[in-house]
């Protein structure tokens, strides 16, 4: 590949430098030390901090490319998919008719992506630290739990409208937390314990079934329903891939305890008026105000992928406001699409969300076939939660999802050849 040609070229150039600096020697810390510092300031830096330190990773990343012998691309058939989304994200970034707001929302993209090869180069080198990886994302949780479970028994006020009031009764009105992550808000909150919930799987026993069970508790707390859809299909995958790899033996038993928890969670569902009234508005269709909303904004959207189904209108959610105004239902302004297969055909057209979903389906594929890999299994169960959560709500969007969502998808490409 000319590219790699290319960085033997510099590599050659570079390399007394290297053996030299002891900089250098000791850049594949830098690196980590910057992707520990995305992962877990995400919990509370602003966005711009987080982003920060995945421009560090990236530099870094750019420079070990640059100086050490033997390092290369060796692009899977996954990234030939992301390559290709990102190739024509470029193309539609060019011929946006907002084309300075789009190129900020093309920087976020940019960032994201290099973060993803960065993570991708620093795990292939040093895969003994995807252990601690996890380590990191499980202790974020683990403060976010206790945080969602001080508001919980605080009952903190909401910061803005969260939930269509108007036909419950005060004691089916739920206290919705947000934790601490920033901007405040319950939804990016529940897609943020989705994300990492699987990571609680990597820990020893003694640590993850309690973690596990008070950050599902957390979850609950956040009255989100798009995460409760994603954590449905989360621990259905955690079920059914844990069925396949048992023994024959176990599987009766296994079935059993499955079945019983089953029932209890119906029962807490059933038993509890406030959780039970969010979990039914689910299925309220336009009668809830939030499903209606949803709804007109999914029908402007569909107008504007129609009207940009090619390249779309350009990245960024500056740029998707200015446009949306043309199409949206009076009173109904949107900052989303509110639907993240939606949003990318709305912004970079119809062959960009081929090639996400062409990633995201290989991905898929190689993880699920080595789903007796822990680490693997975890990154797997993330993904699945993030994408059917994004079915409902674009939160995928906000750096400290889309982080963890770069950071499973790595780990499976390093893990799964």
């Amino acid at each position: 590949m000319f590219f790699n040609k290319l960085l033997s070229f510099f590599q050659t150039i570079f390399h007394p430098v290297y053996q030299r600096s002891f900089f250098l020697r000791k850049i594949d810390w830098l690196i980590g030390l910057n992707i520990f510092f995305v992962l877990f300031s995400s919990i509370a830096a602003p966005s711009d901090y987080i982003g920060y330190f995945a421009l560090f990773a990236i530099m870094l990343t750019a420079v070990k490319l640059l100086t050490k012998t033997g390092e290369q691309f060796e692009l899977t058939l996954a990234d030939k998919f992301l390559l290709a989304y990102f190739l024509v994200v470029v193309v539609s970034v060019a011929g946006s008719s907002l084309f300075y707001l789009s190129l900020k929302g093309f920087f976020k993209t940019l960032t994201y992506l290099g973060f993803y090869v960065s993570l991708v180069h620093y795990l292939k080198d040093n895969r003994e630290m995807v252990k601690y990886v996890f380590y990191t994302i499980a202790l974020a949780l683990s403060i976010e739990t206790i945080a969602a479970f001080l508001q919980n028994f605080a009952c903190v006020d909401e910061i803005s409208g969260w939930q269509d009031t108007s036909r419950l009764n005060p004691e089916e009105v739920m206290t919705r937390v947000y934790g601490t992550l920033k901007p405040y808000n319950p939804n990016l909150f529940g897609g943020y314990m989705l994300a990492c919930i699987p990571a609680v799987v990597t820990l020893p026993k003694k640590w993850a079934i309690p973690l596990g069970l008070l950050a599902s508790c957390a979850l609950v707390f956040t009255g989100c329903r798009g995460a409760y859809i994603g954590y449905f299909f989360e621990l259905l995958a955690l079920v059914l891939i844990t069925y396949r790899f048992l023994k024959p033996a176990y599987k009766k038993i296994f079935s059993m305890v499955v079945a019983a928890g089953a029932a209890l969670v119906g029962f807490v569902i059933l038993s509890v008026s406030a959780l039970r009234a969010r979990i039914f508005s689910i299925f309220a269709m336009r009668s809830d105000s939030s499903n209606s909303f949803r709804f007109n904004v999914y029908n402007s959207c569909v107008d504007m992928f129609k009207d940009n189904w090619l390249l779309g209108i350009g990245v960024g959610n500056q740029n998707f406001r200015e446009i949306y105004g043309l199409y949206m239902k009076t009173g109904f302004d949107a900052l989303s699409a509110y639907n993240i297969y939606l949003e990318i055909a709305v912004e970079s057209g119809i062959f960009a969300l081929i090639a996400f979903v062409g990633f995201v389906g290989l991905i898929l594929r190689k993880a699920i076939q080595n789903a007796s890999n822990l680490y693997v299994l975890a990154a797997l169960i993330s993904i699945i939660g993030i994408l059917f959560h994004g079915i409902v709500d674009t939160v995928f969007f906000r750096p400290q999802i889309q982080f963890v969502f770069w950071t499973m998808t790595g780990i499976i490409r390093v893990l799964v050849k």
